[in-house]
């Protein structure tokens, strides 16, 4: 795409990103239903089904960058994204509900499991930040350590997170007594049927997976055309624009009166990224982790940073709301500014 004018690839890159707007509010619909038929619960539903289909884009072209043995791309774009991605939360937080005595999106929410779910993406993100410091020749069997210690941790966090939603040793298990209750689902007769369910969520998943994908070449090229850095472009203008399945779905989510489906959409799709390593270094055969950036490593501390505040938000449930925000989300959005600074400084 590089050869295109630059007002065409940025009607590429507006038109792709409609496309994955809509394709998210579909993902969001569907994996509602599909919760309800197949039993997930929201925090699994958006822990699995809706936060692996709404990342098929960093998937695409993180196997397309280990396809052709350019590690520090596949580093760049899972890394990237996931500080930006926590802050989707401060989008849906202002603009998922509003109104006079509407509380914030973490204190309709709060429940013991999207706790958890937050601390399996700390933990994942640690293994990551310890994982780039290995020397590249511990690759065994097209495998290294840190790769397997990040894709077992994910697997232990899904295993807790079903236990969670089942059964806590915790009052109503582990849900705040007056949170979002759990959304009632529409009479059966009348909601839409698992065959169709799936096909609209298959087809969703398709067009969020070639239009993001499209997305992602055409923000780039149209950065090269101006002069603007890779990596900072990256982490903010390109990471928010693959970001829109996040939004549409988690706004969707909010829509039917499901704040732990957005929450949980998030959370979960920080924890999975990082398996994508796994993927990436069985395919090159090569140690992944070493490849990441002084940059890299920043966003991915940062991105931790982010996410131990909304668990705090999640455990207290601040009540107060600032510029239409909770007290939470508007801490999140200063630090993301504050480090975005730091980012323009690394990269000088």
């Amino acid at each position: 795409m590089d050869s295109l004018p630059f007002a065409l690839l940025v009607a590429i890159f507006v038109a792709a990103a409609a496309v994955v707007w809509v394709a998210g509010i579909q993902l969001s619909k569907a994996t509602d239903v599909l919760d309800a038929r197949l039993h997930l619960g929201s925090a699994l539903g958006g822990l699995i089904v809706l936060a692996v289909a709404t990342n098929l884009p960093e998937i695409a072209i993180t196997v397309s960058a280990a396809i052709s043995g350019n590690l520090d791309v596949a580093v760049g774009n899972i890394l990237g994204g996931i500080a930006l991605q926590t802050v989707v939360l401060v989008i849906l937080d202002a603009f998922g509900k509003r109104g006079r005595g509407v509380k914030p999106l973490t204190y309709r929410a709060a429940s013991l499991t999207l706790v958890l779910e937050g601390l399996v993406v700390v933990a994942v993100l640690a293994v990551v930040i310890a994982g780039s410091q290995l020397p590249d020749r511990l690759e065994v069997l097209r495998l290294t350590p840190d790769v397997v210690l990040i894709a077992a941790l994910w697997i232990v966090g899904l295993v807790l997170v079903q236990r969670a939603g089942s059964h806590l040793p915790w009052h109503e298990d582990g849900r705040a007594p007056d949170a979002t209750p759990k959304p009632q689902k529409s009479d059966p007769t009348k909601a839409m049927s698992t065959k169709k369910a799936t096909i609209v969520f298959s087809i969703s998943a398709l067009a969020t997976l070639v239009a993001g994908v499209v997305l992602e070449r055409a923000g780039d090229a149209a950065s090269s055309q101006i002069g603007l850095s890779g990596v900072l472009f990256g982490a903010t203008v390109l990471a928010l624009a693959t970001s829109l399945p996040e939004i549409s779905t988690g706004l969707q989510a909010i829509k039917q009166g499901d704040d732990n489906l957005a929450i949980s959409d998030i959370f979960g799709g920080n924890a999975f990224l990082p398996v994508l390593f796994l993927v990436a270094t069985v395919i090159s055969g090569s140690a992944v982790l070493p490849s990441a950036n002084a940059s890299d490593i920043y966003l991915t501390a940062l991105a931790a940073l982010l996410t131990l505040v909304y668990v705090v938000g999640l455990i207290f449930r601040p009540r107060r709301r600032i510029l239409g925000m909770g007290v939470d989300s508007f801490i999140v959005l200063a630090l993301y500014v504050v480090g975005i600074g730091g980012l323009f400084a690394i990269s000088a």
